[in-house]
């Protein structure tokens, strides 16, 4: 059971995972949850980057602009569902949905109509999925757990998801030319709703009828209100918007060393998906080994930090020369520390506020600011390409905001403490 007062004798942490009796089966729907979210989405995820250079590495930046528009209609529309329907009715409700959406673009890849405009359509939809889908899921979690509990298991239902993003892509290697890549959309498709299967037996776990059944209530707009009035909120936005830079700026630079590297799709899906499967086994080693044992250590201040200090080497190399085998490199590292560490210390940060704060508030931050960010450092990052910089300097004009990011994750974890 989520939320237990600590206890002695039966009820202390036991095994390598440090986990009470009370708290083992919720922990293990909420992996399994996550590990068919996350197998879903890394099976569309290779091939959302391959659309999105089939739609040209030009319109990149484009396509982010219109997948912010997106989560600007979409974010209130959610609140609206939150505000009105209990938890047990609005999860499972949000991921059919999104099966739905899956159907059709599998009717649209399979019958080839309108293959550039359908890739575009498919690259904003699946970033819009994307932070839904894993924000609902996370704002799941901080509402079943405490922030003692989130240091101690979050790691491990964190995993759940790396071994769904190890499974993703090594299904996307292994199938991809055999089936075609619309009929893994169908594969997708049953493993989002095997993940809705799991969000109802974590339920079941559940004595808190309230959460279960009484709708978070109050405005859909309230998220925006809720994160203007609290500075805490407004730092984690803030960390949010210097992820989203970073990433983004690799992301680019990603894009344009591969698009230069190779001009066939079927090898580009093959490099994205190589990419997402070495940091699939690297984050899964790493949270089973010590991501738990470090933030119930140092907290989430420091473990949120370490993202950041990849970026700043990261870059730092990047800025000496910007080279395919360094890009990936790179790329995979970041992912690694960023799900396996520094993602569950930004989501334990929100264990601590209340729920309409983590289902409205919280869906701002990953939905309309993350979005917005990303729209805003694509265009940036183009308007610096098109005046002439080189990769080299744009990796250098990351580095000063690494490190005030750094400064911001210790800040955060300082307060996250304080209101603990």
């Amino acid at each position: 059971m989520p939320r237990p007062e600590p206890r002695t004798g039966a009820g202390r942490p036991r095994g390598w995972a440090a986990v009470r009796p009370e708290e083992l089966r919720a922990l293990l729907w909420s992996f399994a949850y996550f590990f068919c979210l996350l197998a879903s989405y890394y099976i569309l995820r290779p091939l959302r980057d391959e659309m999105g250079v089939a739609g040209g590495v030009r319109n990149l930046h484009w396509l982010f602009t219109a997948t912010f528009v997106a989560m600007l209609v979409a974010v209130p529309v959610f609140g609206a569902v939150v505000a009105r329907l209990p938890r047990r009715r609005f999860i499972p409700l949000v991921y059919h949905f999104f099966v739905l959406n899956i159907a059709v673009f599998w009717v649209l890849l399979a019958l080839g109509i309108d293959k550039e405009t359908t890739a575009r359509v498919f690259f904003v939809w699946i970033s819009v999925f994307n932070l839904f889908a894993v924000s609902v899921f996370w704002s799941f979690m901080a509402d079943l757990f405490s922030a003692e509990q989130g240091k101690r298991l979050f790691a491990y239902i964190a995993a759940g998801g790396s071994a769904g993003a190890l499974a993703g892509p090594a299904l996307t290697v292994l199938l991809v030319k055999l089936l075609g890549t619309a009929n893994m959309l169908v594969l997708a498709a049953i493993l989002l709703e095997a993940a809705v299967l799991c969000a109802l037996r974590i339920e079941r776990t559940q004595r808190d009828e309230t959460a279960k059944q009484q709708a978070v209530g109050g405005n859909p707009f309230a998220g925006f209100a809720l994160l203007a009035r609290s500075p805490y909120l407004a730092g984690i936005a803030f960390w949010v918007v210097l992820l989203s830079l970073a990433g983004t700026f690799l992301y680019f630079e990603q894009a344009n060393v591969v698009a230069a590297a190779s001009s066939d799709p079927a090898e580009r899906t093959r490099i994205f998906a190589s990419i997402d499967l070495a940091a699939g086994i690297l984050t899964l080693v790493v949270q089973l080994a010590a991501t738990g044992r470090f933030m119930a250590r140092f907290g989430a201040g420091p473990a949120a930090a370490l993202l950041p200090a990849v970026f700043l080497l990261g870059f730092a190399l990047l800025a000496a020369g910007p080279t395919i085998a360094l890009v990936v490199g790179f790329q995979a590292l970041q992912r690694t520390v960023n799900f396996a560490v520094s993602n569950p210390a930004r989501e334990t940060l929100f264990t601590v506020v209340g729920r309409e704060e983590k289902y409205k508030a919280k869906y701002i931050i990953d939905g309309v600011v993350f979005r917005g960010a990303d729209a805003a450092s694509a265009s940036l990052f183009n308007a610096l390409r098109g005046a002439g910089w080189e990769l080299s300097a744009l990796s250098l004009a990351v580095l000063p905001l690494a490190a005030a990011w750094m400064a911001l994750s210790l800040a955060l974890g300082r307060a996250q403490e304080r209101r603990s």
